[in-house]
C-alpha cells in the first residue's frame, strides 16, 4: 500500500506546572507532528519535541527538515518497505534526530496499523509492566515536599527530583523525602550536569541511608572518567543522559571500565524507534540496564517509547512521564497510567488517535 500524502504542523503548548532544572526554567513546549496518510485512508502518526540543548534542533528547523523534499519523497513509496524507508530518512537526518525520530515514529505505526499489530509487536513481547517516575523540578524544599506528597496521594512511588544547583539543598530534600516516606518512596535524582565529583560524593555519602535508586547525569559531558574513581556499587545507580548522544556515544560508554550503570535512552536523542533499539542491544551486551526517558512530549511520542521499552528485556527503568506534564493533549489513547504503573492500550500501532 503506497503512501498517499504526508503532513506536517507545529503546535506550542502550555505545561500544567512550569518548573526549573539546573539550566534553564521550562514553561511550555513545541511539539511538530508528522502525518503519513496511506492510499486506502489509514493514518499514521509520528512527533518531535526538538530541544536545542537535547538534539541540536530548534522546533523551526525540524519544522523545515520534515516539509523537506527528504520526506516529501516518502509519497508514492511501498509502506511494506518502511524499514528501508527508516534507513534513507537516517542518511539525511543522520545530525538531525529529533527530526528523524518523527519520522521513525510515524512510519512504525502506519506500518503496524496496516499489517495490524501493535509496534511493539515487531521487537518482542511486552515484559514486566512497570511504574513512571514522576518528576518535580527544582523549588524551595517546602514546595518540593508537597509536590511530592500530592504525587504519591495519586499513586506515584517513584520521584525524581531535578538537583544540580546546590548540594546541600539537594542533600536536605532528599533526606526529608526519606524522613516522610521511607521505603514507600524510591527517589532519583537527576543533576543534569551541575556537579562536580566532589559534590558527587558528597551526595552519596550524605544520602546513604536514602531510598535513592538512581542518580542522572551528574558530572558535565567530558568529565565521565571522573566516575571511574567511584566504587562500582555507586556507579552501577549512575545514568547517563546528556553523554548519551546516540549509537557512536554508546560504543564508547559501553568499554570497560564502564562509568554509567544505566542508558537513558531517548527516542528523541536516538533518532527513534529502530535506532533506540539499536542502542539498548548493545547496552543488553554489555550488561547495562535500560533507562528510558523523554522531554515534555507529545503522547505520541511517550507511548512510542514505551512500546519500545516494553519490548527491550534490559528495560528496567521508565522515566517517561513527558506528556503528563502537558496541560492538554490533541491526541488520546496509547496509555494508560494506574498507581503509578504505565499500560500500554489496545490496538494496531501506537492505538492513538487525534481527538475529535
Amino acid at each position: 500500500m503506497n503512501i498517499a500524502a504526508i503532513n506536517v504542523y507545529l503546535e506550542k503548548l502550555p505545561l500544567v506546572q512550569p518548573y526549573r532544572i539546573a539550566y534553564q526554567n521550562i514553561e511550555d513546549t513545541e511539539i511538530i507532528y508528522l502525518e503519513i496518510i496511506l492510499a486506502n485512508g489509514i493514518i499514521g502518526y509520528g512527533a518531535a519535541n526538538p530541544f536545542a540543548e537535547v538534539t541540536g534542533e530548534t522546533p523551526a528547523t525540524t519544522l523545515s527538515l520534515l516539509k523537506s523534499a527528504v520526506v516529501e519523497n516518502l509519497i508514492g513509496k511501498d509502506i511494506s518497505d518502511f524499514d528501508t524507508l527508516i534507513d534513507t530518512c537516517a542518511q539525511h537526518f543522520a545530525h538531525f534526530p529529533g527530526a528523524l525520530a518523527a519520522v521513525d515514529i510515524a512510519l512504525h505505526d502506519t506500518y503496524c496499523k496496516y499489517y495490524n499489530k501493535p509496534v511493539y509487536a515487531l521487537y518482542g513481547a511486552v515484559g514486566p509492566i512497570l511504574p513512571t517516575s514522576i518528576t518535580i523540578g527544582i523549588k524551595p524544599v517546602n514546595e518540593m515536599l508537597a509536590d511530592a506528597l500530592a504525587y504519591y496521594e495519586k499513586g506515584f512511588r517513584v520521584l525524581k527530583l531535578k538537583t544540580g544547583t546546590s548540594v546541600n539543598d539537594d542533600i536536605t530534600i532528599v533526606q526529608k523525602l526519606n524522613e516522610q516516606f521511607g521505603a514507600s518512596v524510591k527517589i532519583r535524582v537527576d543533576a543534569n550536569l551541575g556537579y562536580t565529583i566532589s559534590d558527587l560524593n558528597k551526595f552519596i555519602e550524605a544520602t546513604s541511608h536514602c531510598a535513592v535508586e538512581l542518580i542522572e547525569q551528574p558530572l558535565p559531558v567530558g568529565d565521565e572518567h571522573l566516575l571511574l574513581s567511584l566504587p562500582d556499587n555507586n556507579r552501577q545507580k549512575l545514568v547517563a543522559d546528556e553523554s548519551l548522544t546516540g549509537y557512536s556515544s554508546a560504543e564508547q560508554l559501553v568499554k570497560m571500565p564502564q562509568p554509567f550503570g544505566v542508558f537513558n535512552i531517548k527516542l528523541m536523542k536516538a533518532g527513534g524507534i529502530k535506532a533506540a533499539k539499536k542502542i539498548a542491544d548493545l547496552a543488553k551486551q554489555n550488561n547495562i540496564q535500560i533507562f528510558w526517558g523523554c522531554n515534555d512530549e507529545s503522547l505520541i511520542s511517550i507511548t512510542a517509547a514505551l512500546h519500545i521499552a516494553y519490548a527491550c528485556s534490559n528495560t528496567k527503568y521508565l522515566d517517561l512521564d513527558g506528556s503528563i506534564e502537558i496541560l492538554e493533549h490533541t491526541f488520546t489513547g496509547g496509555f494508560a497510567i494506574k498507581n503509578g504503573r504505565m499500560y500500554l492500550a489496545d490496538g494496531n500501532g501506537l492505538g492513538v488517535s487525534r481527538k475529535g
